[in-house]
């Protein structure tokens, strides 16, 4: 029996449910006018088979997906022991290579000689300039231009896995309010972050961005040797994988009473994430949310302050596509999840960030992320 503190395991993915990823991959890939899409190790990879090798290295793992036909993974032989393994290796065929042969000209039996293939970001040059050598009227583009939703909405057993992650990030959060901030160093509020992570189940940490004060106005700065004092503003921004799908919240804290100044900014960027997770809803563009967080900034006189995208997906890494931007027209969908994260950054003072992770739903959106958006008051 299974309470609240232990919702019950989250069943595996199993052979079919990768045998339908890949075989909607290759459709996709046909309705968009490619020949078939070619993905090398990476998310791509993990997402479609569940095969994720020990490390990417100057041999060819290549998975090629083609309408009318089976997959086929091209892996080295000394891994192909692991990729049998995998879970979705029984949806598609092997095909392994000894040091000794061409494993380009191995994967060119497979490809149509005058096809435009999708590619997976991460490809390697070396990879792709070798397979237009032996196919010199193959082209080619990058999967996130030529297929944006491949990875993007979500079933519901991926929800499953992305609530669990934010909900531990939001226990993280819970717990890191009762941690001693002053008189410690970012650095240590940061393994702080980690430590907890790992406590709610995460194996993987990305990130533990710890910004206090000035270092709060630079949206990346991650953490360093800064001592954390009294009436510093700390921004908070930390994540990972959990189950094997992405946790991101951020949270800003004071070090004491904050001023009028630094409760006003707060309460805007509040105000912009609220704006930005009602604009939710299937049919919107992903650039509508960004325009929703933005107004609220901008209409306060911060929007040059502002200096970053609105949101991104997130699902078996912590930033994939859609992301939340100007000028991105693509439509929101049912099962899409991605952040919501407007900022203000002044320079040399402080910055301010709040993050949810929201996912479309049928009639708006549902944030994966609970805990207080108020500024909360540390020590």
């Amino acid at each position: 029996m299974t309470s609240p503190d232990r919702p019950a395991p989250l069943a595996p993915f199993t052979a079919d449910d990768y045998r339908a990823r890949m075989a909607r991959a290759a459709e996709d890939a046909d309705a968009a006018g490619l020949a078939g899409v070619l993905v090398a190790p990476g998310p791509d990879l993990v997402h479609l088979t569940g095969y994720r090798p020990t490390a990417a290295t100057e041999r060819l793992t290549l998975l090629v997906l083609r309408a009318g036909h089976d997959p086929v993974l091209v892996v080295p032989a000394l891994e192909a022991a692991d990729a049998a393994h995998a879970a979705g290796a029984g949806a598609l065929t092997l095909r392994d290579w000894t040091d000794a042969a061409d494993p380009y000209a191995l994967s060119a039996e497979l490809l149509a000689p005058d096809g435009r293939f999708g590619v997976s970001d991460n490809t390697w040059a070396l990879h792709l300039l070798a397979l237009q050598q032996r196919l010199p009227d193959t082209s080619y583009a990058s999967l996130t231009e030529a297929l944006p939703m491949l990875r993007a909405v979500k079933d519901a057993a991926e929800l499953a896995r992305l609530a669990a992650a934010g909900a531990a990030a939001d226990a993280t959060y819970e717990q890191i309010l009762k941690v001693r901030f002053s008189g410690r160093r970012e650095t240590d509020v940061a393994a702080d972050l980690a430590s907890l992570l790992r406590e709610h189940g995460h194996e993987q940490v990305d990130f533990t961005v710890v910004g206090s004060g000035p270092n709060g106005a630079n949206p990346h700065h991650e953490a360093g040797d800064r001592t954390i004092g009294h009436g510093d503003m700390v921004v908070l921004d930390f994540g990972g994988l959990k189950h094997g799908y992405g946790s991101d919240t951020s949270r800003t804290v004071h070090v004491g009473e904050p001023t009028a100044e630094e409760q006003r900014v707060h309460d805007i960027v509040r105000e912009a994430q609220e704006a930005g997770v009602r604009a939710v809803r299937p049919g919107a563009a992903c650039q509508d949310i960004d325009r929703a967080a933005r107004a609220v900034i901008t209409g306060s006189g911060y929007g040059e302050r502002f200096i970053h995208r609105t949101g991104h997906g997130i699902g078996v890494t912590t930033h994939e596509p859609p992301y939340m931007i100007e000028g991105e027209e693509q439509p929101l969908v049912e099962g899409m999840c991605f952040s919501v994260e407007p900022g203000i950054y002044l320079p040399g003072r402080f910055g301010v960030r709040i993050e949810d992770i929201v996912t479309v739903t049928p009639d708006g959106g549902r944030r994966l992320n609970t805990t207080a958006r108020e500024l909360a008051q540390v020590e």
